[in-house]
């Protein structure tokens, strides 16, 4: 008997230890301290690889897999969305039109949700490559007619004899046509196009080596002449992710995807951002050949429900964290996820997207490992202060930071200072402001995509005021690529996703990805009392005007917050904001007044909450803020 003791002696210490963690986690006291986290009850029929959730007016939130990086799901057109009620805690399938996942999106001013972008095609590593193909460049020699080449267009080399055919349609423009005003010289320019192609057969007898042309077939009379193809080789080299032009409004009360007029660009891995004007910034992305955007990037008019190039170029990698600031221009932080060479587009700055003028803001740490980092615009934001933190080296490198990085962008040269550093080096952090002007960071992992059992299981709050960091209750599962979170209107907060290569520390078991949605409650709801808010139906408050709030115990309100609704993927979330509001109390309320400046608060709906002298908030109440009169 001795010595079975001694034998399971270990497991009874894990199994009295692990008992007495989870009686100590569930008392009050510690509740009141550090939070408290519980999980979701998803139905089965409703779980899905959420990859991209964002917060509606409607208080639902709207959970998109897509193909959820599944490629079994890609192939059989199984796109999954799910909308979520967390009041209710009830739950409906969308019907999804594409594939969504590694879209971009971004709130509308009428409280919609910009969805652009998404995949058109898997990535296929060398050696899993079972035909060869490539990009083919498509020419047209005529002025008079553009031509539209459908999906399955064959290409046969004039020199290698060998025949390809296209993967998607392709419309090739009409040749540029200009006349010397002195000579009246007539020059004839051929336009571009380009499309992926592969081989007809497999084997890799059927690849190329060298540039050649290509005779396009069916065509006739003139055309054999005008269209032509060139492509370099045409091989089984690895394939990258391509991206779709197509965009979508979800309607949170009709509760469906709506299609608009596709962007000029296919983007998968774009960032949106929205503008004073309530207008989007759609950036970067992968395109309809798995190459990275190369600084084309176009504006969203939620009016016209079209899209517009801006007249000049600038590049990003994919994913980069784009932010409005206060002077209407756009401060991109370093932040960025997944593609993109190391030494281009990387260097954070101010930019103006009117002028193309980009600012360098120097003096970042660990400028090496900004990929897979997050970033945060920190409350108040009229204060116009960053935060990025954490992150990794460029694609699968397993360097990984515990650095957080603070730049002020009012000061009279922003620079960037260090803060005080991560609860451990992590890829893959989410961020998420809580009402009470603090930062909820949580989880990510040491290497890549969690390596080598490296999910990082715990949180900590930031406070901006004391450029201080305390940590709080420890996340019940790893969260690393495909994850995020989401600050909820009765102040939780949801954490969701994960996608690890690997479920072991030998990298030797597939990973699965993590279904489990996750709710955690901040210390300030195991206070006594927490302050309410009482308006009726939602309000709408233009810039710069008041509206009245009934609440009570009013003399104990000291903060009045408007927070904008999250949409978070990979990392990032460049939607959520809390700005300050001026207000005054009466007897029985409280009189709030939005400011002026719509680069401060752009249009859309917003959460407003009340904290009282405790720091605890109140339930959120809806504000519709509209788009400024233009002058």
């Amino acid at each position: 008997m001795i010595v079975l003791a001694g034998m399971n002696g270990p497991a009874l210490y894990r199994f009295s230890s692990d008992k007495y963690h989870a009686y100590k986690i569930n008392q009050p006291e510690y509740k009141a301290e550090n939070g408290h986290w519980d999980v979701v009850n998803v139905p089965d029929q409703y779980r899905i690889n959420t990859i991209h959730a964002a917060l509606l007016h409607t208080g639902k939130v709207l959970l998109v897999a897509g193909s959820g990086n599944n490629a079994k799901n890609f192939a059989a057109k199984s796109f999954r969305s799910v909308l979520w009620d967390p009041e209710k805690n009830t739950f409906t399938n969308i019907p999804t039109p594409k594939d969504l996942f590694c879209s971009g999106h971004s709130q509308l001013p009428d409280g919609k949700l910009l969805v652009a972008g998404g995949t058109q095609r898997y990535e296929k590593l060398k050696g899993d490559v079972e035909k060869a193909g490539g990009l083919m460049f498509v020419h047209n020699e005529s002025p008079d007619k553009p031509k539209t080449l459908p999906a399955g267009t064959r290409f046969t080399g004039k020199e290698n004899g060998k025949t390809f055919e296209s993967k998607d349609p392709l419309l090739v423009p009409r040749a540029k046509k200009t006349k010397n005003p002195k000579t009246g010289k007539v020059t004839v320019t051929a336009s571009t196009a380009r499309v992926y192609v592969e081989a007809l057969r497999k084997g890799k007898k059927y690849q190329t080596g060298t540039e050649d042309n290509y005779r396009i077939a069916g065509l006739k009379g003139k055309d054999r002449q005008n269209f032509y193809g060139i492509a370099q080789k045409l091989s089984f080299d690895k394939k990258d992710f391509q991206g779709i032009k197509q965009a979508y409004e979800f309607d949170p009360e009709g509760e469906r995807y709506i299609p608009v007029d596709p962007m000029n660009e296919a983007r998968w891995y774009p960032t949106l951002t929205t503008l004073k004007d309530g207008k989007v910034l759609a950036v970067s992305g992968l395109d309809e050949i798995g190459q990275v955007v190369p600084g084309k990037n176009e504006i969203y008019d939620p009016k016209t429900k079209k899209w517009k190039y801006l007249p000049k170029q600038r590049f990003f990698p994919t994913y980069p964290a784009l932010f409005l600031t206060d002077k209407g221009r756009i401060f991109y932080t370093g932040s960025n996820a997944g593609y993109g060479p190391d030494d281009k587009g990387r260097t954070p700055g101010i930019w103006d997207p009117k002028s193309n003028r980009f600012d360098v803001v120097p003096g970042i740490s660990a400028p090496d490992a900004l990929e897979t980092s997050m970033s945060v615009l920190l409350p108040p934001a009229q204060d116009q202060r960053f935060m990025v933190l954490g992150g990794g080296g460029v694609g699968e490198d397993p360097t990984s930071t515990a650095k957080t990085r603070i730049v002020d962008l009012h000061a009279d040269k922003p620079r960037f200072k260090n803060g005080p550093d991560l609860y451990a080096k992590a890829r893959y952090p989410s961020s998420v402001i809580l009402p009470d002007d603090t930062v909820l960071t949580t989880n990510g992992s040491g290497d890549y995509r969690g390596r080598g059992a490296s999910n990082v299981l715990k949180a900590e709050l930031y406070t901006p005021r004391t450029n201080t960091s305390r940590g709080v209750a420890d996340p019940l599962v790893g969260r690393n690529y495909h994850s995020g979170a989401l600050l909820l209107p009765d102040g939780r907060v949801m954490t969701f996703g994960s996608d690890s290569l690997f479920a072991d520390k030998a990298n030797t078991t597939p990973g699965e990805f993590q279904q489990q949605i996750d709710l955690y409650t901040p210390p300030y709801l195991f206070r006594d009392s927490r302050p309410k808010l009482a308006g009726g139906a939602p309000k709408t408050v233009k810039l710069g005007a008041k509206t009245t709030y009934r609440t009570t115990h009013a003399s104990a309100i000291t903060k009045m917050r408007l927070i904008r609704p999250g949409s978070f993927t990979h990392v990032t979330n460049v939607e959520q904001r809390s700005i300050a509001l001026d207000f005054t109390r009466t007897k029985d309320g409280v009189t709030v007044t939005l400011p002026k400046d719509a680069s401060v608060v752009p249009p859309g709906w917003y959460m407003l909450n009340a904290v009282d002298d405790q720091g605890t908030p109140s339930k959120a109440v809806w504000v519709k803020v509209p788009a400024a009169a233009k002058k």
